[in-house]
């Protein structure tokens, strides 16, 4: 809960009545859905809840237990931070096609408890996942080394297409790639996204490329 600051006016009586679903409520504030912590930063760290399949907010003491060896085979397993790339994987022109998905972007990632890959790309509608035969991905796949470096459920194996017709490989921790779902949705427009949402695009993987570390000894 907030409390007025300095020169601000003290808080009003609660409403009643009606006025309880009328009256704008404050943004509620995050915290660590382990421990109860308050969330300051927005950057904090996240985790899978393999339960549910979806992210959980941590404070850094909850994600630094989980994120120890053998303390992460539970219900919730902590994302780790690491981003690698691969400038010399072999996924070209022929097997881009074979995926057939509609837009340049899509990544990858092993679900642990159903024991296979799984393909989601961005669309104005959020992650929608890719219904290809699993042996498709597993073809694109093969094509870089990242692919068998992959931690199940907690990374991603991200891959955009060029205009140019250059592919980009990189291995990001998968809550950066709901991150980019969750901008592609908010700036979407028109049939092939428009320029806004290309230029967000651009900004994203510009910051992956910073972070990204090559990989070293890739098959040509």
């Amino acid at each position: 809960m907030s409390f007025p600051g300095p020169g601000q006016a003290p808080l009003g009586p609660a409403p009643r009545g009606l006025r309880r679903f009328t009256t704008p409520r404050p943004p509620r504030e995050e915290e660590c859905e382990l421990c109860g912590t308050p969330l300051v930063s927005e950057r904090h760290r996240h985790l899978v809840d393999t339960e549910k399949r979806a992210l959980a907010c941590a404070c850094a003491p909850c994600a630094q237990l989980l994120a120890r060896q053998g303390a992460s085979r539970g219900r919730f397993r902590a994302v780790p931070g690491r981003f690698l790339s691969d400038p010399r994987h072999r996924i070209d022109d022929t097997t881009w096609e074979l995926l057939r998905i509609p837009v340049g972007v899509a990544f990858f990632f092993r679900n642990a408890a159903l024991d296979r890959l799984v393909a989601i790309y961005p669309s104005p509608a959020g992650a929608t996942e890719s219904e290809l035969d699993p042996v498709t991905w597993q073809t694109a796949l093969a094509g870089t080394r990242l692919a068998a470096l992959l931690e199940p459920d907690v990374e991603a194996l991200l891959l955009r297409r060029g205009e140019d017709r250059t592919t980009e490989c990189h291995l990001v921790p998968i809550d950066l790639c709901y991150e980019l779902v969750g901008r592609m949705r908010l700036h979407w427009q028109g049939f092939d996204g428009g320029a806004e949402a290309r230029a967000e695009l651009d900004a994203f993987f510009a910051h992956v490329r910073e972070q990204a570390k090559d990989l070293q000894g890739s098959r040509p």
